[in-house]
């Protein structure tokens, strides 16, 4: 298993936590041991469900059992997973979080099943090359996101999750159609003034998206009614010199855009990590997921996406007024490439509807 670095350093390397080894012997049997706990190899079972899918469990758990009881099971995953003791934590709505994480990761006693994950493919159009990052989530410490590019649209997707938002779903998705341009430093300070930036282009989109519906419902009357089907191509050839038109107006105003600019938080906006870089290439209108305990209410809020370099960007979450900032994950994973742009697609939407 990967797990991120301590929170809050993004820069940091991953660190790796072996869960189970097989040993393969003559005329091809196998044993296999549960790595899990602290009382060293022990036995375990790993089962073929389906391709690309397998499952392990544990058949001694009471190897992962310490002589202190539960008490102090969460104090040494907490030194473990956090780098920290529970005294270090102040804050009671972070002990919280950290105690439902716990209690929800350790209640499988590495009984897990697997599915194949993807990379994403890169395009040379792309921002930045797609892949893994770790990002900060506020209490809820360090998680693993995938950056993928659709079109002009960017995607971040949970690898690991939260009780908040569970693993699979879109985090933060970016508009590249719809770059922001910062005020000056100083006026970047006040938050009221990158608030009011944000929900104009917001204002923008929703226009744009009402304006797209309502076409798109008049070319479906004038199909129905049409007599000749010839004019299907027409109308196609149109919508597709629109989308290159607007994709060279995005181009033009990137291209004008400054190489890098000055970057500072607003103030009232909280981070994790105050060791975020002060310059910026460029920006972009997105929106990002909240919700309540157990995924409850969840709704897309504005926010702005920052792309620093080509390891790291950030995203403002303008309702919460929160900070997260992101760094590549550097580990080279083996066998990871999608055979095909729709596998990856599909494989996306599977772990999306696993999450709901």
């Amino acid at each position: 298993m990967y797990l991120p670095p301590h929170d809050p350093h993004v820069d940091d390397p991953m660190r790796f936590k072996p869960l189970f080894r097989i040993h393969l012997m003559e005329r091809k049997c196998a044993t296999v041991e549960c790595m899990y706990g602290h009382k060293g190899p022990h036995n375990g079972h790993i089962q073929i469900v389906k391709k690309d899918e397998f499952s392990t469990k544990c058949n001694q758990t009471d190897h992962h059992r310490m002589s202190g009881g539960r008490q102090e099971e969460f104090r040494t995953w907490l030194r473990e997973e956090w780098g920290r003791t529970l005294e270090d934590i102040f804050h009671e709505h972070m002990q919280e979080l950290i105690l439902m994480k716990f209690i929800y990761t350790s209640q499988y006693d590495n009984c897990l099943t697997y599915r194949r994950i993807y990379l994403p493919p890169s395009s040379p159009d792309d921002l930045i090359k797609p892949g893994l990052f770790k990002g900060t989530y506020g209490s809820h410490g360090l998680e693993i996101v995938m950056l993928s590019f659709h079109g002009r649209k960017a995607k971040g997707t949970k690898i690991t999750g939260d009780p908040n938002i569970p693993a699979g779903q879109q985090t933060v998705e970016i508009d590249l159609a719809h770059p922001l341009r910062l005020p000056d430093i100083e006026n970047l300070r006040d938050f009221s003034e990158l608030s009011r930036i944000v929900l104009e282009v917001q204002e923008q989109v929703r226009r744009e998206e009402q304006e797209e519906e309502q076409r798109q419902e008049g070319e479906d009357r004038t199909q129905q009614a049409a007599s000749q089907p010839a004019a299907q191509p027409q109308g196609g050839g149109e919508g597709a010199e629109g989308e290159e038109t607007a994709a060279g107006a995005e181009g033009a105003a990137q291209d004008k855009a400054p190489a890098s600019q000055p970057f500072v938080l607003p103030m009232g906006v909280i981070s994790r990590n105050e060791d975020y870089p002060r310059t910026c290439r460029v920006c972009f209108y997105g929106t990002g997921l909240i919700a309540g305990h157990g995924f409850t209410s969840p709704e897309r809020t504005p926010g702005v996406f920052v792309l620093f370099d080509d390891d790291r960007f950030g995203f403002i979450w303008l309702e919460l007024k929160s900070f997260s900032l992101y760094s590549r994950i550097k580990v080279s994973f083996q066998n990871a490439e999608a055979p095909s742009r729709e596998a990856f697609d599909e494989m996306l939407r599977n772990i999306q509807s696993l999450a709901t």
